[in-house]
């Protein structure tokens, strides 16, 4: 059964194909308004969310079907220890189609193998967001006419940003496309998405504290905020959360084509003066995703009964002693799930936790 748990599991092709019918949704509403008749969404957000889990009800409730699920962890059976296993194996005999949010990062890889329907990610802790990467792709495409041939400015928290790790990994499979980096040193990207997208033979990129002087050569400016529920120490967040504040003073040298897009909710990050400059795409692109989405649901539950794509191109290997040390990881909380690991470079030894990509440093020999 196919899931999409991470934006690589989709071809440039498919990516593109997905686009097409999102503009078609557009173009022709009523040629769609049955297309999920009968069909149910249920939608499991373990942590809060707006335009997520709302552009998930609205896309399949403009299909025809319907939706059924729990808005946060606290008025599930999560509140009294219950699995994620347990839990989809539950809502799959209720619903067609499963979208998911969870703070643990793995948390909806170890749904999809445990589910009888298929699954989305829709965000899991500070690891990957596939939908939200579709839905920034899409809005590009429709502002740019391309995805191809151009200068993308990440700012903000690239360490914890999820919607960030994914857009990279989906961005470097385009043709010229070079990243530009700008971040407080504390919040730089991880070196397992440096390594895997970026650098030497893959996406060029740069880094920078400095997002006035990075703006005059960016074609995509794509904001974050400092997500204070990702810190593990309040006074952090507090030195951290105001480093980049986007204001019309700050856009002077800026193509005036830009296009500026942000995953929302914003904080301060980005002032409400600069919400009416044309340049501003955010919620435009807030709205894109309830059609992105529809275009998933209806390619998921028509290839129901696709092999999984879950699998990471490298084979699992065992460790013996070694545990995942992220303590964002799925096994931090469900300690009776495998320790599993990937080799992603054995010349230099570079393991990584199957559920969450942590770095693992082994205490004996690996085991295929």
């Amino acid at each position: 059964m196919r899931s999409l748990i991470d934006i690589l599991e989709l071809s440039t092709e498919e990516i593109d194909a997905l686009i097409d019918t999102a503009q078609d949704m557009i173009a022709r509403p009523e040629a769609y308004a049955d297309a999920c008749r009968g069909k149910i969404l249920g939608t499991l957000f373990f942590e809060p969310s707006t335009r997520t889990r709302l552009s998930f009800t609205s896309a399949m409730m403009t299909l025809g079907g319907n939706v059924l699920g729990f808005s946060e962890a606290a008025s599930s059976s999560a509140s009294k220890g219950e699995s994620v296993a347990d839990t989809v194996r539950m809502v799959s005999a209720y619903s067609d189609i499963i979208a998911m949010r969870h703070p643990k990062e793995g948390a909806p890889l170890v749904a999809a193998e445990h589910a009888t329907v298929p699954v989305i990610n829709a965000g899991d802790g500070g690891h990957f967001h596939p939908t939200q990467t579709l839905t920034d792709l899409f809005t590009i495409k429709r502002k740019k006419g391309r995805l191809e041939h151009l200068t993308v400015g990440l700012c903000g928290d690239l360490k914890f940003g999820r919607t960030v790790h994914s857009l990279i990994a989906a961005m470097s499979r385009y043709a010229d496309i070079r990243f530009v980096l700008i971040s407080p040193e504390e919040l730089k990207l991880p070196g397992y998405t440096r390594h895997e997208y970026l650098g030497e033979g893959k996406s060029s990129f740069s880094e920078t504290t400095d997002l006035e002087a990075a703006m005059p050569e960016l074609d995509i400016l794509y904001m974050t905020r400092i997500q204070q529920e990702r810190f593990a120490f309040h006074d952090d967040y507090l030195r951290l959360k105001d480093s980049y504040i986007l204001t019309p003073e700050k856009l002077k040298n800026a193509k005036p084509d830009l296009c500026i897009l942000h995953p929302l909710p914003r904080v301060n990050e980005i002032s409400v003066a600069v919400d009416d400059d044309p340049r501003a795409c955010y919620f435009e692109q807030a709205a894109n995703g309830r059609y992105i989405r529809m275009a998933l649901i209806l390619k998921l539950l028509s290839e129901k009964d696709m092999p999984d794509q879950n699998k990471k191109s490298q084979k699992e290997i065992s460790l013996d002693g070694a545990v995942c040390q992220n303590p964002r990881c799925i096994t931090t909380t469900e300690q009776e799930l495998p320790q599993r690991f990937r080799c992603v470079d054995r010349e230099h030894g570079v393991y990584r936790c199957v559920y969450c990509d942590g770095r693992v440093y082994p205490k004996a020999n690996e085991k295929a």
